[in-house]
């Protein structure tokens, strides 16, 4: 059973132990806070495949590319109720200067 498999059923275990839960419904939360739950395994199991073949700098760097543009563009258009905050210089040169670092790794 991979780990995968054993994670599921410890967590499948803890929510049969814990009781009936506090909080919100599921169907009562927007689609886009659901999302996570789909998307992370297939994060994590795409993290997995490909670490091997391009690397360990190139998977973090790739990470924190993403990250950070995702974070810039959030702030920026106030997506997801964030509190807008114009794209300015300093942050134009911390993506640049990331992407240029996945580049530079991506050759050597």
């Amino acid at each position: 059973m991979s780990i995968f498999g054993v994670g599921s059923a410890i967590l499948f275990l803890l929510l049969l132990m814990s009781g009936p839960q506090q909080g919100p419904a599921l169907n009562t939360l927007p689609r886009w806070q659901l999302i996570g739950g789909f998307l992370g395994p297939v994060y994590v199991i795409v993290l997995t495949l490909a670490t091997p073949h391009i690397g360990i700098a190139m998977t973090m760097i790739a990470i924190l590319s993403g990250q950070v543009g995702k974070s810039v563009l959030i702030d920026h258009f106030g997506w997801f109720g964030a509190t807008r905050k114009k794209v300015n210089g300093e942050r134009w040169l911390a993506l640049v200067l990331i992407v240029a670092a996945l580049v530079l790794i991506a050759r050597g």
